[in-house]
Formats: structure tokens, C-alpha cells, sequence
């Protein structure tokens, strides 16, 4: 990840994933909201194009990018589940972020068709069939309903199982709005209600975009978590009563639930490089929930780091004696 220079101690790998879901039950709940989606899409588009409706399709079009959704979600868990090894030493954990900005991009490409095509049809409107329209979305509604229900129970804290609950909720919005325009044409007969449906599905579109790219490109840009200020981490640190300064600090987030932080530490003359490093990683994670922090702590120049007494065995004072006497200008825990 190219964070800062040799670090030591890396404290804690629990990421916070655990909310009393399995990755196989969560991939049984994606699985079945799937099927019933395409089965769905594949009914509707036939039924936009006998309708003649922009609506039925945009609607149509969104369900595809709520299926593609769940399937990159489903490959992105089988990587993301893969070994930290060899060089990939996080691991694939990233896959869901690029998961959830591919998402993010189909979402966008669609909105620019729908909203072409649906103001073409408000100067010239097509002839629609109401009724069809109307039954068809009450369908979807349903039909999304339920996929919202399954896609709920799965692990919501992952950002590709999010970016797919936020797809297929949005979704349910875009067919209510199609099932209001399919009344309004039977009922009146003004097609364009089908036109303005279809730009309500892109506006839509247009918000679950934004939300995805947004979170991904914090995550791809190495920026800090939502809600962590560097300033006000560092703040933290140097707060401290043995700590002089704080220098190279490096706050990140290696995939949703995952935040790190790297930092080089300089301990006050006579300071317990051990006990401010344990109390530094505790602090941290009650304060900012990170529990993977890395902290290279230092002495300040012209002073030693005082390492605690202790019955040691002759290797031990070896190590000890390394770390005091080297040539590094530092101790790294």
C-alpha cells in the first residue's frame, strides 16, 4: 500500500465483519434475490415493448443493473474471502470496491440513454398502453419488495451487499412511479406521464450513482474513513502524556469495515515504548474504531526509549540489547 517507512507492530485483525451473518448465508439470500430479478427483467422488457412504454424499459434497464449488482457482489465475496498471500498481502478484500464502482459507471451510462430517450418522447410521445403499463410495474413493486426483504437480511455492512440493497431500493421508487404514470395514461390518455416516469427512473439512477462512486473513490483514493478527521486523530495521539510528536500519519480504509492507520510516534525521555504503544492502539479503537493501526515509536534524539525490567533469558537481552544499541536511530514494536 506504500504507507510510510518500516513499520512495526500491527495491532488487532478482527475487522468488524462479524454482525452474525456467514458469507454462506449472505451468498443463499444474494443468490435467490438474483433469480427472482431476472426472471422478472426478462418478463418486463417483453412487456415495454408490447406496451410501448420508456418507463416499463427504464425500469427494465435498472433491474439489470440491480441484477449485474448482485452478481458482481457474489464474485467480488468469493474474492474478497481469498487468503491474504504472496503478494497481495490484504488479500483480494478490494474487489468489492471495484465491484461496487463498476456499479456505479453501468448506472451512469444508463441514466445518459434514459433521459435521451425519455425527453425525445415528451416532444414526441408514443402510443402506450396503460393498463399493461400499470399492472406490469404493481409487479415490480412486489417483486422488489421482496428482493429488498432477502438482499436485508445479508451482510449490509460489505459496500457491494450496500451498493445492491440501494440498487433494487431505489428500484422499488422508480416502479411505483411507472405504476402512477401506466394510470395516468389509462386514465387520460397523456402519454407523456409514461416520458416523465421514465426521467424520475434516471433521476434515480442518478443518486444510487452518486452514492456508490462517492464511497468507492473515497476507498480507491486511499482517503481517511467517513467520520475520521487526520487532524483530529493526530490531535488524539499527541494528547498523550508521553508523546512529544506525531509525524507521517497515514489514515485509510483497506475495504468497508476495514479502516488502518500508520503513524511514527516520539516518545518523552524516559517513556515506556511498549506500554504508550499498547495504550495508543487502545485509544484508537474505542475512539475511531480502528483496530489494524501500525506505530513505529521513537525516542526523541539524545534519550533512550526505557524498556521494563524483566526476567529475560539470554536470547531475549540479545534482542533487547539489538534494539537498544543498533545502528537504527529508533525502536520499532
Amino acid at each position: 500500500m506504500g504507507h510510510g517507512h518500516g513499520h512495526g507492530h500491527g495491532h488487532g485483525h478482527g475487522h468488524g465483519h462479524g454482525h452474525g451473518h456467514s458469507p454462506g448465508s449472505d451468498r443463499r439470500y444474494l443468490g435467490a434475490a438474483l433469480a427472482l430479478l431476472v426472471t422478472f427483467m426478462a418478463a418486463e422488457v417483453v412487456a415495454g415493448i408490447i406496451a410501448g412504454s420508456i418507463a416499463l424499459l427504464s425500469d427494465a434497464g435498472h433491474m439489470l443493473t440491480d441484477a449485474a449488482s448482485i452478481a458482481l457482489a457474489l464474485v467480488a465475496m468469493n474474492m474478497a474471502a481469498r487468503p491474504a498471500e504472496g503478494a497481495y498481502t490484504f488479500g483480494w478484500k478490494r474487489a468489492e470496491t471495484l465491484s461496487a464502482a463498476i456499479n456505479g459507471l453501468t448506472l451512469v451510462l444508463l441514466v445518459v440513454y434514459f433521459v435521451y430517450e425519455g425527453v425525445q418522447r415528451l416532444f414526441e410521445p408514443h402510443d402506450v398502453k396503460g393498463p399493461a403499463v400499470l399492472g406490469t410495474a404493481l409487479a415490480g413493486v412486489v417483486v422488489n419488495a421482496v428482493a429488498v426483504w432477502l438482499i436485508a437480511k445479508a451482510d449490509r455492512s460489505s459496500l457491494n451487499v450496500e451498493g445492491a440493497f440501494q440498487h433494487i431500493l431505489s428500484d422499488m421508487y422508480a416502479f411505483v412511479a411507472t405504476a402512477i404514470a401506466g394510470a395516468v395514461v389509462w386514465l387520460t390518455g397523456w402519454n407523456r406521464a409514461d416520458a416523465i416516469a421514465a426521467l424520475v427512473v434516471a433521476a434515480l439512477m442518478g443518486r444510487a450513482a452518486h452514492g456508490l462512486l462517492r464511497d468507492a473513490g473515497r476507498i480507491l483514493f486511499e482517503a481517511a474513513p467517513a467520520g475520521v478527521h487526520p487532524a483530529e486523530v493526530s490531535a488524539t495521539i499527541a494528547a498523550h502524556a508521553e508523546v512529544v510528536e506525531v509525524e507521517d500519519l497515514h489514515v485509510w480504509t483497506v475495504t468497508s469495515g476495514f479502516p488502518a492507520l500508520a503513524a511514527h510516534v516520539t516518545v518523552a525521555p524516559g517513556g515506556d515504548c511498549h506500554r504508550v504503544r499498547r495504550e495508543l492502539a487502545k485509544l484508537l479503537h474505542e475512539r475511531f474504531h480502528i483496530e489494524h493501526s501500525t506505530l513505529q515509536l521513537d525516542y526523541v534524539p539524545g534519550t533512550i526509549c526505557r524498556i521494563p525490567r524483566v526476567r529475560a533469558d539470554s536470547a531475549t537481552a540479545a534482542v533487547a540489547g539489538k534494539a537498544v544499541g543498533g545502528r537504527r536511530a529508533g525502536v520499532t514494536f
